[in-house]
């Protein structure tokens, strides 16, 4: 039987580079469910047995800790460790007021997720909101309630401390900007943002030239990033290796590793572009041309290359990228090196506060690398190149990110996991597979853990082979774990649920594919509804029979 229910509220639908961006308020806020007689608890029921229930906030079993233990098996006589899944939430569930949002349908949600199997889920700590009534000022109740919701059911969590603002790029549906009191600073002092070649500014992240220099009211902007694990250390210190489980230490845009040099905001950049160098702010430029005189070439200190392009513009279109271009000339390889290496100084720099601050805390830190898999193919790997990762035909970049990582105990956290070579376009030149298998390579070089994301949101059988692929693939060199991107209305629907379901089984059994039966007529199909009754209070509750 099927009914159809007004929820309170909806979660945001997916985005993709080709879609025009959406807000919640503009999805549907009706959806069509099935739902049993008479349901009033989640309910967790194997085909084998029908009587055994999970009640809400019943005890459950102490799950393993984050990632599992070395040679960790699973199941009776499996020969491979399990990957915990993880679900990214949606972007605004603490909204803009500071509140959490759709606090009833999130509930249900993490009902649903808990009954598939998943071990958790992430959520983005956003700067902007949580230190917006001036520096030092911090507002975690948002947050408090959501980790006390997450306990309740019986869930983990993998929590980003997100320095970067929200909009503007592949994926983001809601607008965060960073702290007022910082915007103030940037328009006071504008280049404590990065800057392109024709100066534009980007005010998504704060420029890496400036981490060590006191542009934020008296404070450096690494002093500010640790203020504030600081501060957030001490606000949920009960939780932290029992609920929160993983600090994700955000690094840059989007919260990964790099520079901001591929913005979809404006249309400033688009796929498969090659970007641009971001490194004309006055204390990016100082710090090139310094490094310039100190090897006794003052003149290569003056500027970026002048022919590395546009954004949208292809490797061989430019002088520096091309074939046989000046990016493999000794210029280019000290650009590049310099270039790369005050990226990878600037992710050691916070990592190290990270590491002092949540020694002995009992959670793991990771750090997010996009997965930048277009002109992969090329001898320059162009796109790469200009969002710092000195990874050419002739060099390994990743291998110098890892051994990074690696030395403060942090998890590589990669993305475009999903993604396989077929399906990308000719034109472009990508290869995110043997994008995966170089960072896996490093990863173990360095020895260093890895996790990882899906690039895009995807819900099909195809994406999740690949993931699954990935993870059992070479022994040493699997994941330890998966977080999906990400949670909203349209992961829920029919055979999208039942895809995920499956996935998120096959990776708690060491990677063995299974598969769901196409309907209950077994017993054994899983069911998602958002349950009804006389009482207009039991609205948003969940069943799901397994």
């Amino acid at each position: 039987m099927a009914s159809t229910l007004r929820l309170s509220t909806t979660f945001m639908t997916p985005t993709d580079p080709s879609k025009v961006h959406k807000t919640a308020e503009e999805f549907p806020s009706w959806v069509h469910v099935g739902i049993p007689k008479r349901a009033c608890r989640l309910r967790a029921v194997r085909a084998s047995s029908h009587h055994d229930v999970l009640e809400r906030g019943a005890a459950t079993p102490q799950a393993g800790r984050l990632h599992g233990l070395p040679g960790q098996r699973s199941g009776q006589g499996g020969t491979s460790a399990r990957v915990p899944v993880y679900v990214m939430l949606p972007l605004d569930t603490v909204s803009a007021s500071g509140g959490l949002s759709r606090a009833r349908a999130l509930n249900a949600s993490l009902m649903a997720l808990r009954s598939a199997g998943v071990e958790g889920v992430m959520a983005d700590v956003w700067w902007g909101l949580v230190e917006k009534d001036g520096p030092m000022h911090y507002n975690w109740e948002a947050y408090m309630e959501l980790v006390k919701m997450v306990e309740k059911n019986g869930l983990k969590l993998q929590m980003v401390m997100s320095f970067h603002q929200c909009g503007g790029n592949v994926g983001d549906s809601c607008s965060i900007p960073l702290p007022p009191w910082v915007l103030e600073e940037m328009s006071k002092d504008p280049d404590i943002v990065y800057t392109d070649r024709s100066g534009r500014r980007n005010p998504e992240y704060i420029s890496l030239g400036c981490d060590t220099l006191p542009v934020l009211r008296g404070r450096t902007p690494i002093q500010v990033y640790a203020d504030f694990m600081r501060s957030f250390r001490e606000r949920f210190s009960d939780y932290l290796g029992d609920v929160i489980v993983e600090i994700q230490v955000g690094l840059g845009p989007c919260g990964e590793l790099r520079y901001p040099s591929y913005p979809e905001s404006n249309g400033t950049w688009r796929f498969p572009g090659i970007g641009e160098f971001q490194c004309y702010d006055k204390y990016m430029k100082a710090s090139l041309q310094a490094a310039a005189i100190e090897i006794g070439q003052e003149g290569w200190g003056k500027g970026g290359p002048h022919d590395a392009g546009h954004y949208k513009q292809f490797p061989e279109d430019t002088g520096f990228f091309r074939r046989e271009g000046t990016w493999n000339s000794d210029y280019g390889k000290f650009f590049l090196e310099w270039y790369s290496g005050k990226l990878l100084e600037h992710g050691d720099r916070i990592l190290a506060s990270a590491e002092g601050i949540f020694r002995g805390t009992g959670a793991k830190l990771s750090g997010k690398v996009a997965g930048i898999h277009w002109h992969y193919r090329t001898r320059s790997h162009a796109a790469e190149l200009t969002a710092g990762y000195y990874n050419t035909r002739y060099r390994d970049g990743y291998l110098p990110v890892a051994q990074m990582l690696a030395k403060r105990g942090v998890v590589l956290n990669f993305t475009c996991m999903e993604m396989k070579d077929e399906q990308q376009p000719s034109h472009a030149n990508c290869s995110p597979e043997l994008l995966v298998q170089q960072v896996k390579k490093a990863t173990k070089a360095a020895g260093a853990e890895l996790a990882g994301e899906n690039a895009l949101e995807r819900y099909d059988e195809s994406a999740y082979s690949q993931v699954l692929a990935t993870s059992r693939a070479d022994p040493g060199i699997g994941l330890s774990a998966f977080t999906y991107l990400r949670m909203n209305k349209k992961l829920f629907e029919g055979e999208n649920w039942r895809n995920f379901v499956a996935f998120a089984k096959s990776m708690s059994e060491g990677g063995r594919k299974v598969s769901l039966p196409k309907s209950d007529s077994m017993h054994s199909d899983l069911y998602v509804g958002f349950i009804g009754s006389k009482d207009r209070s039991s609205e948003g509750k969940v069943a799901a029979s397994v």
